[in-house]
C-alpha cells in the first residue's frame, strides 16, 4: 500500500506499514530489532472535520473519546499499549525528562505532574516515548548498545537550543550511552522550500551555528524574509553531539508539501488535528 507521499528526493529513510492505521517507519531502527517506533499520518482515525481523521491531540478541540481511540488504533499498529505511552508537554524548551516505571501512562491514562517538557529519554522495556507535531521537526534516538532511546521535538526555538545535543547528553549522563553509538534520526517536518521566517530568527540561528554553515542553513529572499532548512540545521545538530553520519536518517517527507495526508499548522494554522512520533524498547 503506497500512502502517496511526496518524497523530496528518492532516499530510502521510511518504510510505509500499510494497513488499517497506516504509519512510517525507519529501517534504521527496524533493522535493530531493539524498539518499536513509528511516525503517524493524518490517516485511519475516526475524528471528524478539521481534526479529520487520526487527531492525537486532547487539546485542540476534538472529543476525547476519537483522540482515545486514534490512540489505540495507532498504538495496535505499532504495537505499543495506550497505557504503556508517556506524552511530552511540548512548549518549546530544550528539557529532556528522563521517563521512569513511575511515569508509564502519563499524558493519556494518567495526569501529566510536569509541564515544558519537548524531550524524553527512558531505558525502561515496554514504556512507549509520545512527542507531538505538525511541522517541528521530531528527532529520535536509539542506542542498541546500553539500550536506552530519546524522542524530541524541535521547532526553530529547539533547533537553535540544540535539543538534539541535549538529548544526546542526557542520554550519556543517564545511561553511559556513547555518542558514536547512538543511531538517530529527523522526522516528517517542514522543509526548507516551505519555511519562511523573519530576520530576527535568523539571526539567532547565526549566533547558534558557524558561519561557514549559514549558506547551507538559509537564504534571503526579495521580500526580506528568509528560507530556514531545519532538516539540516539538526543534522548539523546531530554532528555536533558525536553522531556518526553513517548513523543518521534524514527526513524527505515535507509536512506542509504532504497536508493532504499529515497534518501542517504552516497549511491549517489551529484548525488541525497533531501527528505523533512513537518509541519504545521493546
Amino acid at each position: 500500500m503506497s500512502l502517496g507521499l511526496k518524497y523530496k528526493n528518492g532516499n530510502h529513510i521510511f518504510d510505509e506499514a500499510g494497513g488499517k492505521t497506516p504509519f512510517l517507519e525507519y529501517p534504521l531502527f527496524k533493522e535493530t530489532g531493539l524498539v518499536r517506533h513509528g511516525f503517524s499520518t493524518r490517516l485511519g482515525g475516526v475524528s471528524e472535520g478539521c481534526f479529520a481523521s487520526l487527531n492525537l491531540s486532547f487539546d485542540r478541540g476534538d472529543r476525547p473519546e476519537a483522540v482515545m481511540e486514534n490512540f489505540r488504533r495507532i498504538g495496535e499498529a505499532i504495537g505499543v499499549r495506550c497505557e504503556d505511552m508517556v506524552l511530552s508537554r511540548q512548549t518549546h524548551t530544550t528539557n529532556v525528562r528522563v521517563v521512569t516505571e513511575m511515569d508509564r501512562g502519563k499524558g493519556i491514562v494518567r495526569e501529566r505532574d510536569y509541564t515544558d517538557v519537548d524531550g524524553m529519554v527512558t531505558n525502561v522495556p515496554g514504556i512507549c516515548l509520545v512527542t507531538s507535531y505538525a511541522d517541528c521537526v521530531p528527532l529520535y534516538f536509539v542506542d542498541p548498545v546500553k539500550k536506552a532511546i530519546g524522542l524530541s521535538h524541535s521547532g526553530w526555538r529547539g533547533t537553535v537550543g540544540k535539543i538534539g545535543k541535549e538529548t544526546v547528553r542526557v542520554m550519556r549522563e543517564q545511561y553511559g550511552s556513547d555518542p558514536g553509538d547512538i543511531l538517530a534520526a529527523i522526522g516528517p517536518s517542514v522543509c526548507v522550500d516551505c519555511y519562511e521566517v523573519s530576520g530576527d530568527v535568523i539571526e539567532k540561528f547565526r549566533a547558534a551555528f558557524d558561519e561557514k554553515f549559514w549558506p547551507e542553513l538559509f537564504y534571503r529572499k526579495e521580500n526580506g524574509k528568509y528560507q530556514l532548512d531545519l532538516w539540516r540545521a539538526n543534522e548539523l545538530v546531530f554532528a555536533e553531539a558525536g553522531i556518526r553520519t553513517e548513523h543518521m536518517a534524514v527526513t524527505n517527507v515535507c509536512t506542509h508539501c504532504n497536508s493532504r495526508i499529515l497534518y501542517s499548522h504552516r497549511t491549517a494554522g489551529d484548525r488541525r488535528g497533531n501527528l505523533c512520533a512513537f518509541l519504545a524498547l521493546k
